[in-house]
């Protein structure tokens, strides 16, 4: 997300749950109607969601101008329920916001725990961003990642806390 003046000012996520999951999930919230789950209803665990993920820097990781971005607690967070499953939607904002030619946006989890895939249509939006400024996506399943070319040894070397990052999905934003 940009601001007017061009700087970039945060990144908004979408994260739907598998099926899995958003059924244990959303188990003993009391609701007016069966099945239906209203953000109202879901608000304290939409709240629970993003604490817990404050831990893990949200496995958000950020980088402009190549140097690391810092990042502040979420904003506009909520969660929906649709099509079985659950949606976290939340905002991160940069402590500071920058003007950037490069910005590279890597989610993923660094013990590789947490499985992440990009939606298939249009993963990414630039929200505001300066006329020019164009995205690539590297996918973590699209055979270019590093994770295509593991060895029995990742799996033994218990040093290799970075595991997850060859299973990222990384965006690049490159602005004139």
């Amino acid at each position: 997300m940009y601001a007017e003046d061009g700087s970039i000012k945060g990144i908004r996520h979408a994260w739907t749950f598998d099926d899995m999951f958003s059924s244990y999930a959303v188990q003993g919230i009391n609701t007016v109607e069966k099945g239906v789950y209203t953000r109202e209803e879901l608000a304290p665990l939409a709240q629970l969601n993003v604490e817990s993920l404050k831990d893990f820097d949200y496995f958000t990781f950020a980088r402009a101008n190549g140097k690391k971005q810092e990042l502040a607690d979420p904003t506009d967070y909520y969660l929906e329920y649709k099509d079985a499953a659950l949606v976290l939607h939340f905002t991160l904002p940069l402590k500071n916001p920058i003007r950037s030619k490069q910005f590279t946006l890597e989610v993923f989890d660094p013990t590789y725990f947490v499985d992440f895939a990009l939606q298939e249509k249009d993963p990414v939006k630039l929200v505001n961003a300066p006329a020019g400024c164009a995205t690539t996506i590297q996918r973590a399943t699209d055979g270019t990642a590093t994770a295509q070319k593991l060895g029995e040894q990742n799996f033994l070397d218990n040093s290799n806390i970075t595991f997850g990052t060859m299973f990222a999905n990384k965006v690049a934003v490159v602005c004139p």
